[in-house]
């Protein structure tokens, strides 16, 4: 909330613009075709096969003037770069030390290692730029009032996603899901004959 307030919002239900606050925390989004040196075959994993293994991220070595580079997906939509963009903001709020991005090794389940990285860190930005964004007062309101995940994210330039990890959070899901049971149960079979036709694909 107090984000909200930096912010200059009166309502719970006004959207963050995580750009405007990104300026207070001296971070400056740049465009990906700004990007110099990377190579044709970098550049086409980012955005393509590699789309969607990043998000974005701020540059750990401060620009002379303090401020640091933020770098957003340009694949991804807007409603998912802000945030990203929000959860980046946050750290800066919080006080978390720059993680640096470095690649040591694959553990045993294949995923990336990387060092200096605190997960810890990374759960607290996303969980309070996600409760910026979507306050708990006019959620549950919203949710009471019958309002889809989608209209609710569509309210504030979100996804759906993160709106509905905020109602888990918040222990809104039960209730939202006994309203939208329907809706619930059909993407909930959607997703598992998906992942049932990627089997039989591989």
């Amino acid at each position: 909330m107090g984000l909200r307030e930096f912010a200059g919002l009166r309502r719970d239900d006004e959207p963050l613009d995580p750009f405007a606050l990104a300026h207070f925390a001296k971070l400056m989004v740049i465009d990906f075709e700004q990007v110099q040196g990377l190579s044709e075959e970098t550049r086409e994993h980012l955005l393509g096969v590699g789309s969607d293994a990043w998000s974005g991220g701020t540059c750990s070595r401060p620009l002379p003037n303090g401020w640091r580079l933020v770098l957003l997906n340009p694949k991804h939509g807007a409603a998912r770069n802000n945030a990203t963009l929000m959860e980046e903001v946050c750290h800066v709020f919080l006080g978390h030390k720059a993680n640096r991005l470095s690649i040591v090794a694959q553990n045993k389940q294949g995923k990336t290692v990387a060092r200096d990285y605190n997960e810890a860190d990374e759960e607290a930005a996303y969980a309070v730029g996600a409760a910026a964004l979507v306050p708990f007062s006019s959620l549950r309101r919203y949710v009471r009032a019958g309002r889809t995940s989608t209209e609710i994210a569509r309210q504030f330039n979100v996804s759906r996603e993160l709106v509905e990890y905020r109602m888990k959070v918040s222990r809104l899901w039960g209730e939202y899901r006994a309203r939208h049971a329907e809706e619930v149960e059909a993407r909930w079979a959607a997703r598992q004959a998906y992942a049932n036709n990627s089997g039989h694909a591989r």
